[in-house]
């Protein structure tokens, strides 16, 4: 439920580290959902403030997926708003402030410890039941910080710009308790957590300074994100504490998973021919349409028998109350059978428009009239608009081979003297549409004293190389006359 004294306001908040994940597009979804169910506001936040794997082109791949999942944001890049800017590396002075003041009310620490002497600390103190120690309430007071070394000599380091890290003051013992929208109470132990870095040496805040300061900044109502977060609210809670402010909302979306079970890796997603990217899906000729209703029900039901929504009716029905905590799977036939309840919603002239650019890229260029027969022809039997390139290639190009198991099937020993008559009597014709062509073959069936299927057959696996597919008359049609004849003079001089 949306608060009754705070309006909502939510952000997505990617990092522009690489393309956006499909996982990154759920989070995207469900915050759009929300905000637009109760009249609040949808942020876009670019949180780059880790430089060393900014991505050049991952900021156009986010706003690319977002425009094609039609999940227009109200404020963010672009859109600016009252909070500008959004982007996290433009807010460098207002996340030094905070740290500064942290520091002041004793919630931080500046830390000058090198690298070497981070790597000697956790050699020294690994043991069997704490094999990797961190930097926390147990270690702190061992190592090289402001909480260790006599105040003139951290003035000096400070005034020398000696290399350090501003480390969040994590109390020793303590319960931090919060409620989480999906999954109710949730507690942490603070000797669990270690003292996090919130401010970088090269003066950049970390993740989680930076978002406490920004959300609270930006007046955000309800953060939603992804499970792998949950572990990083209680650090988060903590500084909301000691500078005094209210925390938001929290959310924690369930975990995708594997069809295999685990977590959906991109390793898995390759193995199990699961695309990974939104980029993928917009390239391989998934409906925007499908893949947004796909997601949704990706951890969140509505309640009832409906699956096929419209971005408008799934606002409507979206509750944070209907999403689960437990790991959903990945299930790659739901999402083709979602594309395909929308690619048979497309016009024929619509499925066209779509189809062309694919059909170019695979090399051929049909004329519109040919193109659009082939899209009639096939909707009903294709799960992406790409397939009228792949699956129904024989259209544009003859076939270079037939299955031998089709030969074997269909392919009997009056086949190439039935085919070869059939051939001549389609040469011979003045007109070639559907009902010419299977008056002709019917008729020659008669004479030759056959059923229809003799000629059918292997009429079908010459032309298209294969024993399936649409109407096979309706097929010979789209085809052509002339590339008709030539592929069953073939057919019969291949198989005899």
């Amino acid at each position: 439920m949306a608060p009754s004294d705070r309006p909502v306001r939510v952000r997505f908040a990617p990092s522009p580290t690489g393309f956006l994940h499909i996982g990154g597009l759920r989070t995207a979804l469900y915050n759009y959902l929300f905000a637009r169910k109760h009249e609040g506001t949808f942020i876009l936040r670019i949180e780059d403030t880790d430089r060393s794997r900014y991505v050049e082109e991952a900021e156009a791949d986010i706003q690319r997926a977002l425009t094609w999942s039609g999940l227009a944001y109200d404020e963010g890049p672009g859109a600016e708003g009252p909070h500008a800017p959004y982007y996290q590396s433009e807010r460098s002075a207002l996340y030094r402030r905070y740290a500064d003041t942290l520091i002041e009310e004793g919630h931080a620490y500046y830390a000058f410890d090198t690298e070497d002497e981070l790597a000697a600390m956790r050699e020294e103190l690994a043991t069997e039941a704490n094999p990797q120690p961190t930097y926390n309430a147990a270690t702190r007071m061992q190592m090289r910080n402001s909480l260790t070394l006599p105040d003139d000599e951290v003035e000096a380091l400070l005034a020398k710009d000696t290399p350090h890290v501003i480390r969040l003051k994590v109390p020793r013992r303590e319960t931090i308790q919060f409620t989480d929208e999906i999954r109710g109470t949730v507690s942490f132990e603070a000797s669990g957590l270690d003292d996090q870095v919130l401010l970088k040496s090269d003066g950049m805040p970390t993740y989680h300074l930076a978002n406490v300061v920004d959300d609270h900044h930006m007046e955000i109502s309800h953060v939603i994100r992804g499970e792998e977060w949950l572990s990083s609210t209680p650090k988060h809670i903590l500084m909301y504490r000691a500078l005094g402010w209210t925390p938001p909302k929290m959310a924690h979306l369930p975990l995708i998973l594997s069809p295999e079970g685990g977590k959906l890796s991109k390793r898995d997603a390759n193995e199990l021919g699961i695309p990974v990217y939104v980029r993928d899906y917009i390239e391989e000729g998934y409906e925007a349409e499908a893949l947004v209703n796909f997601l949704a029900f990706l951890g969140w039901n509505p309640g009832t028998e409906q699956e096929l929504f419209t971005l408008e009716e799934l606002a409507e029905a979206f509750s944070l109350d209907r999403v689960g905590a437990s790991g959903v799977q990945f299930d790659l036939d739901k999402l083709q059978w979602y594309n395909e309840q929308y690619v048979r919603k497309l016009s024929v002239e619509e499925l066209v428009a779509k189809a062309r650019p694919h059909v170019k890229a695979a090399g051929y260029d049909p004329s519109d009239e040919t193109l659009h027969t082939v899209c009639d022809l096939m909707q009903d039997r294709i799960t992406r608009v790409q397939d009228i390139a792949t699956e129904a290639f024989y259209f544009f190009e003859d076939p270079d081979s037939y299955e031998p198991k089709d030969v074997k099937k269909r392919w009997k020993d009056d086949s190439a003297d039935l085919l070869r008559m059939y051939a001549d009597r389609l040469e011979a014709a003045d007109t070639f549409d559907t009902d010419t062509v299977e008056a002709l073959l019917r008729d020659l069936a008669d004479a030759e004293d056959v059923g229809a299927g003799r000629i059918i057959h292997p009429a079908r696996l010459a032309v298209s190389g294969r024993t399936y597919g649409p109407g096979v008359f309706g097929l010979l049609v789209g085809v052509g006359k002339e590339a008709c004849i030539r592929r069953m003079r073939r057919a019969v001089e291949e198989l005899g």
